[in-house]
């Protein structure tokens, strides 16, 4: 497989910095967008002009200091060349948007010679409308290229990182998940970067590190409208370590393990994500609380018009709520978000939602005893606390 060039589906803000970095590298790097328009822009002047430009700008204090994309990054709205031509392909997109390109992707990989490794960061979760089970990006890919299985492999990269930090060259450290033979080549050649400004580790779990990465976008939009509060300073530790009870709960529901929550892709992108301004997630809740109307449709439309990208969290929120209705499954802190960002209500009201999902969990313990851990590992489908009814209770 050629590591020496990589293509990209989506240049938003995280593709764009990609592209950054994989340029400044030596590497070829091919952006594909379906826009012809914004392909010229980025052939023609060299940056982005729709996502993660003005940030940069910001951040560096000036468009003239805005460094410009390397020769080598190119932009074009040719999905089939883009795919017969590069064997390591960047999926730079929202969980929203994934089945949508692997039904394009589909017949271009079946009938391409060779195979085809799909790089997955993006940090979301879609619900099956008709089970209402989770299912993270791998799992989406699987379902979509089923019959394909020889023909291409996944990778997932965890955080935690921030785009702007990878496009400037700061220190990052990522992780990458799946099969260790394909993680190991895109660790060890399509990504060996200057350590001093990136580096990775491999994990073994895919599902566990692709749930983390999705399940701490929620945290954060609740930690934004939290810290709106004047609630103390206290309270977001508590925050922060029972969302890791639900994390891991629901990480293991989904196929995953206890383990991920505890690597970098878990607690270390949990903790940037819930306290940085540069977390799309963390803003999201702060401006939700802001300009809140009472009317949780309005008051998400007027948010994301004033965030450059899409935050996965509010996504999030309504397919984990789905899900854990359809498992009856306590979970205060994610019920809770929906609650504040899907149902509405008053200041006062979501003030008092947030002190009950954090001071009244009816889990008096905050370890889990040698049977709870047998029974954990041996049937998560089975061995977790019911919200409502009799087994609620125990």
């Amino acid at each position: 497989m050629d590591t020496s060039k990589v293509a990209i589906i989506g240049p938003g803000r995280l593709g764009t910095a990609l592209a950054y970095k994989f340029g400044s590298n030596g590497k070829k790097v091919t952006l594909y967008y379906h826009d012809v328009d914004l392909c010229k822009a980025i052939n023609t002047e060299h940056f982005n002009p729709k996502h993660l430009t003005q940030d940069l700008a910001s951040k560096l204090g000036g468009m003239d200091r805005v460094p410009r994309l390397s020769d080598k990054v190119f932009a074009t709205n040719d999905l089939e060349w883009v795919v017969k031509e590069h064997d390591f392909i960047f999926l730079s997109m929202t969980i929203t948007g994934l089945p949508e390109i692997l039904n394009y992707l589909k017949p271009l990989i079946a009938k391409k010679r060779g195979t085809t490794c799909l790089i997955s960061p993006i940090k979301g979760l879609a619900s099956d409308e008709k089970t209402s089970a989770l299912i993270t990006p791998s799992q989406m890919i699987h379902i979509h290229l089923q019959h394909l299985k020889h023909k291409y492999s996944v990778v997932c990269i965890g955080g935690p990182f921030f785009d702007t930090d990878i496009a400037i060259g700061n220190p990052v450290c990522v992780t990458v998940a799946g099969k260790k033979r394909i993680s190991n080549i895109v660790r060890g050649e399509l990504m060996k970067f200057n350590r001093r400004e990136l580096s990775s580790y491999y994990n073994f779990d895919i599902v566990g590190v692709e749930a983390c990465g999705a399940l701490k976008n929620i945290v954060a939009n609740l930690k934004g409208v939290t810290d709106c509060l004047n609630l103390g300073p206290s309270l977001p530790g508590t925050l922060f370590t029972r969302s890791g009870v639900e994390i891991r709960s629901l990480s293991l529901l989904l196929g995953g393990s206890f383990q991920a929550f505890h690597s970098q892709a878990g607690v270390g992108d949990l903790y940037v994500t819930v306290s940085s301004e540069a977390s799309k997630n963390y803003r999201y809740g702060k401006l939700f609380y802001d300009i809140y109307t009472g009317n949780p449709i309005e008051t998400n439309m007027r948010v994301l018009e004033r965030i450059d990208g899409t935050p996965e969290g509010p996504n999030s929120i309504r397919s984990v709520n789905r899900f854990l209705e359809k498992k009856n499954m306590y979970s205060p802190l994610f019920a809770s978000a929906y609650r504040i960002f899907n149902e509405g209500g008053t200041r006062e009201e979501v003030k008092e939602i947030v002190i009950q999902s954090c001071q009244f969990d009816r889990r008096t313990n905050e370890f889990i005893g040698p049977i709870s851990r047998i029974f954990y590992r041996l049937m998560p489908n089975l061995w977790y606390r019911r919200d409502k009814g009799i087994f609620s209770r125990w």
